[in-house]
């Protein structure tokens, strides 16, 4: 009986191999080369990435890779992770979208949403809708929008003249 299984066993171990990541190449279908176990190296292995995601893993990173009926031939690379720079310190429940040079969007428990960037966040739209408070500079002092348009339509000035003089500075700073 054994004898009869083993192409069977040996099949299936062809299945799904570990890997590293040795190098990637671009393209609208991303293709990556993988070093699998005892020297087995693949060329143009495709690497299936959900829709709207797409990422270019270092030289190093892990792959899970695929064979369709154990046919080492052709290749899918269904997951390339990269535990050298996932962030460890996620709650239970939490996501992060992240880089190795550790810029962030992460979303917290308590929906709370992190973007984290080492020089600028850039957004690019037509039109950009706010709903709550936006505050300018939270952590260094600064005020809401909403407090400093306060001021503004409150504001009043001393030596105020008539007709087209001028006045000094508002009495309120911002």
């Amino acid at each position: 009986m054994a004898k009869l299984l083993a192409p069977v066993k040996r099949s299936l171990q062809m299945v799904v191999a570990r890997a590293l990541v040795t190098a990637v190449g671009g393209g609208r279908s991303q293709s990556v080369q993988v070093a699998l176990l005892a020297g087995e190296a693949k060329d143009g292995v495709e690497h299936a990435e959900p829709y709207g995601f797409t990422a270019h893993p270092h030289a190093g990173a892990t792959a899970v890779v695929v064979f369709v009926g154990g046919d080492r031939s052709h290749g899918i690379a269904a997951v390339v992770s990269d535990p050298r720079y996932r962030p460890a310190d996620l709650a239970a429940g939490e996501v992060c979208v992240y880089t190795d040079q550790g810029d962030e969007i992460r979303i917290k428990r308590g929906g709370e949403l992190v973007i984290k960037a080492a020089t600028k966040v850039r957004i690019e739209t037509q039109v950009l809708e706010v709903t709550g408070e936006v505050r300018d500079r939270c952590d260094a002092g600064g005020r809401t929008m909403a407090e400093m348009r306060q001021t503004y339509d409150g504001h009043t000035h001393g030596g105020v003249q008539p007709g087209a003089g001028s006045t000094a500075v508002p009495n309120q700073g911002m």
